[in-house]
């Protein structure tokens, strides 16, 4: 029986998630969290938790009924039966529709060019010729995506030539599969800005970032983003105007392209907190999490103000093997300066899996990135079996 509802429900129990909870247990906030694996980084963090598909409809309804409030850490869930909760008063945050909207990446990208924001050229392909039509629109090099589910470089192919259609096709499912292909921007560098939103419809940003990748896979994030003024009032009047066209109470990370004349173009919209966010826990007065949880418990949002140059860089799991993940070299690295290193608390560490990240604050943003570089040095996560990782 339940006795008393928790605050906010959590759909996913990842790092995002975990660092929510983090905050919110901070202050007295109480939650349940749906996950499939009972080992998931937030599962030893919350009151209640269900083990539960993304897709299980009733998991989710009950989920919906022991919690005041129902939010989620990333986009890959059953859109559905959150928008049927929403219509019978449940409070979904952000809105479920935007969700729906973002899950497809040829829903999104049409759904902003419709609102007259910028974006890379982009065309629907259902079967072979669809690609060698656009093989035939788009300059070389272009990027063939699947429309659902990819994350992380997952899911996008790069054509660099027509001998290069067939197998890029194949790879992302071939016939049947949904697929887009999307002109290739020949960027500057990619940015994100954080926006929180309030139910009073309230938004405030976060510092500009820069974000730098490896492998299709979050590098670095540099903040502030290393761009001329003007570019960067740009940026902030697009994500102003970005949000102005979504739905929904929350953190948002709209991420976009800075060509090398200056013009930005929206990439991907987010409807979450972000890894490029991750160093406001340390940088700013109030980090993402801090804000995620003001815009869904009602509260007043906060004006973000970056105290000091940050860089945040990935911690992944060794290249190669699998297994027990252990954090060393933090005595190390400590001693470099204002370093501070997070781990996730996943159960395993997997090739290139994302098991941490550790922040790096400095007077100036040339400072920050010469410690990182050497933290990067000294600053690894081991895998061991778990015995012996527990010594």
């Amino acid at each position: 029986m339940i006795l008393k509802r928790v605050d906010i429900g959590v759909v996913g129990g990842g790092q995002l998630g975990r660092m929510m909870l983090l905050e919110g247990l901070r202050i007295g906030l109480t939650f349940a969290v749906l996950d499939p694996s009972s080992e998931c980084p937030a599962a030893v963090m919350t009151q209640e938790f269900i083990q539960a598909a993304f897709t299980d409809a009733a998991a989710i309804e009950s989920l919906a009924d022991r919690s005041s409030r129902l939010t989620f850490e990333f986009e890959h869930i059953d859109a559905g039966t959150l928008m049927h909760l929403a219509s019978t008063g449940c409070r979904v945050m952000p809105s479920p529709e935007t969700l729906y909207m973002v899950q497809d990446k040829f829903r999104q990208k049409t759904f902003l060019a419709s609102c007259h924001l910028p974006v890379p050229a982009f065309r629907k392909i259902t079967s072979r010729e669809d690609l060698r039509k656009a093989s035939r629109v788009f300059e070389f090099p272009f990027l063939l995506k699947s429309c659902t589910g990819g994350y992380d470089g997952k899911g996008n192919a790069l054509i660099c030539s027509s001998d290069e259609i067939e197998d890029a096709f194949l790879a992302l499912g071939g016939e049947g599969a949904s697929l887009m292909a999307e002109e290739g921007i020949d960027f500057l560098m990619e940015i994100s800005v954080l926006a929180a939103r309030d139910e009073a419809g309230r938004v405030e940003l976060f510092t500009v970032g820069q974000n730098i990748h490896r492998n299709n896979i979050l590098y670095r994030t540099i903040v502030p983003a290393p761009l001329p003024e003007n570019v960067i009032e740009q940026a902030e009047h697009l994500a102003k105007e970005t949000m102005r066209r979504l739905k929904g109470t929350g953190i948002f990370c709209i991420e976009m392209f800075v060509d090398r004349g200056y013009k930005l173009l929206i990439n991907e919209i987010a409807p979450r907190t972000h890894n490029s966010g991750h160093h406001t826990i340390e940088s700013c007065n109030i980090s993402q999490f801090g804000q995620q949880l003001r815009a869904l418990m009602g509260w007043s949002l906060m004006k973000p103000v970056l105290r000091r140059p940050a860089v945040m860089v990935n911690l992944l799991g060794d290249p190669k093997r699998s297994g027990y993940p252990r954090l060393t070299g933090i005595q190390e690295a400590m001693e470099l300066g204002e370093v501070y290193p997070h781990l996730y608390g996943k159960a395993e560490s997997r090739p290139g899996r994302k098991m941490g990240h550790v922040t790096i604050l400095a007077d100036t943003v040339e400072k920050a990135l010469e410690i990182a570089d050497k933290v990067e040095g000294c600053l690894k996560v081991e895998v061991f079996p778990e015995k012996e990782a527990m010594k």
